[in-house]
């Protein structure tokens, strides 16, 4: 994986490596529209999703390619750019999360000049993490502690906490569930410590 500048580049020798495999137009379309979502079946008066025995062979072999495709991508990448995208599991999202990380978002150029430029890094992220909604109050905690806020830019301060939705959500539902705090404690399962995290 190459520095920023070298995206592009990246991105072009990826897609024609794929592109070489067999059935490599399959596994672009997946990079670009996601994997193949088993269908459901009916079962007991339970629906429930299809087991990979159950696929018919086209779709056995989408899964399979969508396995394929995954590790390729994340053959590719640097450590660091890696640790923040190996909690995802499917092709689509790695690979928008290394666009991202490398291109930013779709702001264009100048409108980032104009916002960011007068504002050093440790107020565009200390914005960033303010903003952020109650549930994410710990993981916040958390990143202030492992990370430099001077130095951290704030797509790379994005994707760290990214690991940790699935928790948020949870603590938001539960939140939700029990409005009363002490309903809220006594309810709780063990608290989620982000740094105990892979």
């Amino acid at each position: 994986m190459p520095e920023k500048s070298m995206y592009d580049s990246w991105v072009s020798r990826i897609h024609l490596f794929i592109n070489g495999k067999k059935h490599g137009m399959m596994m672009l379309d997946s990079i670009d529209n996601g994997p193949l979502v088993y269908p459901t079946i009916k079962e007991n008066g339970q629906t429930r999703p299809m087991k990979y025995s159950e696929l018919t062979k086209a779709q056995q072999l989408q899964d399979d390619y969508d396995v394929q495709e995954t590790n390729i991508i994340l053959h590719g990448l640097r450590p660091d750019v890696y640790a923040l995208v190996n909690h995802q599991e499917v092709a689509k999202d790695i690979w928008d999360r290394v666009k991202l990380l490398m291109k930013g978002t779709e702001l264009s150029y100048q409108e980032c000049k104009c916002r960011l430029m007068t504002m050093q890094q440790v107020q565009v992220n200390t914005k960033f993490l303010n903003a952020l909604p109650s549930e994410w109050s710990m993981f916040v905690t958390d990143v202030k502690l492992a990370k430099s806020l001077y130095t951290t830019k704030y797509d790379q301060l994005y994707a760290y906490l990214s690991q940790h939705e699935r928790h948020a959500n949870e603590v938001r539902i539960t939140r939700e569930r029990y409005l009363d705090p002490l309903t809220l404690v006594a309810n709780s399962p063990t608290l989620y410590n982000p740094s105990q995290s892979p």
